[in-house]
């Protein structure tokens, strides 16, 4: 049976085309759709996806038994069942699909709460669950750090160096990262080289990851219950530098997939196959005085402070965005230091 798994975020969609029992396996096709430049919308991103996978289908002479839409919040989800009209297609809470994409390779336990940690392009989605119920304890989102940040941070690194390079292409040189420990970049218009390492670039977003494991601590105090497991989601956890500070940060045992920003689309080929005659698929949540069982608290786990104010990925001010709007004469910031944004702590019960 040959089903369509999308996810849908604030960059775009992601469209995987497989047979309903073969999730893990390469799919027979796949494809990611970027929003347009200059007012694109999220859901015109997706039934994009959408009519690519069905006309690759069409080629192999085969039919789509069913297309499930992954949406991270409610007015995305909204947004495509108001854009789908008629068209069949099953609309998802992501976290209901990671998490059975999860259960379905064998990682997720089978007791205690599951962190997801979904580092995407626009920023962090935390959601603590729990194993037995699926029910969501917690959620919460920053935009603090993200993959748009990273990406802004290593051009302005680039930059320092004499390489200046287009959004795009320093986007690629950031995913390289992710399997080669050292690139020569070199300048498309100077032919200025220089060298950046996966050290450099773990130096460089450092301080954002330890402002998301003081995002997760705070959740965690909050439901005061402990995770038996953190799962890294989302493209950014490919560094595995960002996966080291997060263990060495939080302590909690990992989950993770050699490829995390798929999650949510193997996940909704899943239910795609399952509940094909479905309109949509939510989260169960918990209220916050609901009392669940903890289970055995691992052993301690040291919290570094993080300071008050530190340099970070500045997706919310874009003030490495305009720190790079600097022409080849020497103009903007030129000081050596990256672009700051206060970070505050997060706030106190009360």
């Amino acid at each position: 049976m040959l089903v369509l798994g999308v996810s849908a975020g604030a960059a775009g969609a992601r469209a995987m085309l497989t047979h309903s029992d073969q999730p893990h396996l390469p799919p027979i096709d796949r494809c990611k759709v970027l929003r347009r430049a200059g007012g694109g919308s999220m859901e015109e991103a997706v039934f994009e996806a959408i009519a690519q996978m069905r006309k690759s289908a069409a080629e192999r002479d085969e039919f789509i038994t069913g297309v499930a839409v992954t949406c991270r919040c409610s007015t995305h989800a909204e947004a495509i069942r108001t854009a789908a009209g008629r068209n069949r297609l099953t609309v998802i809470d992501e976290p209901v699909a990671q998490l059975r994409y999860l259960r379905f390779t064998g990682k997720l336990p089978t007791e205690g709460s599951i962190l997801l940690y979904d580092l995407g392009a626009s920023g962090l989605t935390l959601t603590q669950i729990d194993c037995r119920t699926d029910a969501v304890l917690a959620t919460k989102r920053s935009t603090v750090l993200g993959g748009d940040g990273h990406d802004a941070l290593l051009r302005w690194m680039l930059t320092r160096g004499g390489v200046t390079l287009d959004l795009a292409t320093a986007r690629r040189q950031k995913e390289a990262l992710a399997s080669e420990r050292v690139l020569a970049v070199c300048d498309p218009i100077t032919g200025q080289r220089t060298v950046v390492t996966r050290s450099d670039f773990a130096e460089l977003v450092e301080a954002g990851i330890h402002h998301s494991a003081s995002f997760v601590r705070h959740m965690i105090d909050e439901t005061g219950i402990r995770p038996t497991r953190m799962a890294l989601l989302g493209g950014c956890t490919r560094n595995k530098s960002i996966r080291d500070e997060l263990k060495q940060q939080l302590g909690y045992p990992l989950i993770y997939d050699p490829e995390p920003e798929f999650v949510s689309t193997r996940g909704a080929v899943l239910l795609a196959a399952e509940r094909p005659s479905a309109r949509s698929i939510r989260s169960v949540h918990l209220p916050p005085a609901a009392n669940l069982p903890e289970p055995p608290a691992p052993a301690p786990v040291s919290r570094r402070k993080l300071v008050a104010a530190v340099a970070v990925t500045a997706t919310l001010s874009g003030a490495i965005v305009g720190g790079l709007a600097m022409n080849r004469d020497g103009g903007g910031h030129t000081d050596g230091k990256p672009p700051t944004v206060e970070v505050v702590g997060p706030p106190k019960h009360g």
